[in-house]
């Protein structure tokens, strides 16, 4: 199904043509290429308005995940029973955020994919309250249809199957 990538602010430049192919693989990898999915790149004061609408914190954030299958476990997909359910939801990524937390030896681009693929972890159902619940997260096996396991391994790196597969 689709992948909708939506830029809407003009702080930082985003390339969406490798961000698609990137996030491409992801869901080919996890197993949900046939789940709609969008991401929304905004700035920060809009990042922050909806965190402080959503979550109540008035502060720009990376991330931020809106599952269409709002009662996922972590690790489980969704089984829809209607053509329109397949939807995993949508990712507001604030790209403004983004750029300016990266480490002066990342590339923004990665880092981009990589804020993503966290974000289509909460549509599927991982969520995490502090940086070391989202690590231990990253360990947990998420279970396709066949019950193949599937694993983060790091932020750069989804082991599936037993074999690694580069994101970036």
């Amino acid at each position: 199904m689709s992948l909708v990538i939506r830029n809407l602010q003009r702080v930082i430049p985003i390339r969406r043509a490798p961000l698609r192919s990137k996030i491409e693989i992801v869901r080919r990898i996890l197993g949900v290429q046939k789940f709609d999915l969008g991401i929304i790149c905004v700035d920060n004061k809009n990042i922050q308005h909806i965190n402080r609408i959503y979550r109540d914190r008035n502060v720009p954030t990376d991330v931020l995940s809106f599952p269409f299958h709002e009662h996922l476990k972590a690790g489980e997909f969704p089984l829809p029973d209607f053509p329109d359910d397949y939807n995993l939801g949508d990712i507001f990524l604030g790209v403004e955020y983004i750029f300016h937390h990266c480490k002066e030896d990342e590339d923004y681009n990665d880092v981009l994919t990589v804020t993503a693929t966290h974000g289509l972890c909460h549509l599927l159902g991982f969520t995490h309250s502090t940086e070391a619940e989202w690590q231990q997260a990253q360990a947990l096996p998420l279970q396709r249809p066949t019950q193949a396991p599937v694993h983060m391994v790091n932020t750069h790196t989804i082991q599936c199957w037993g074999e690694n597969h580069p994101l970036l």
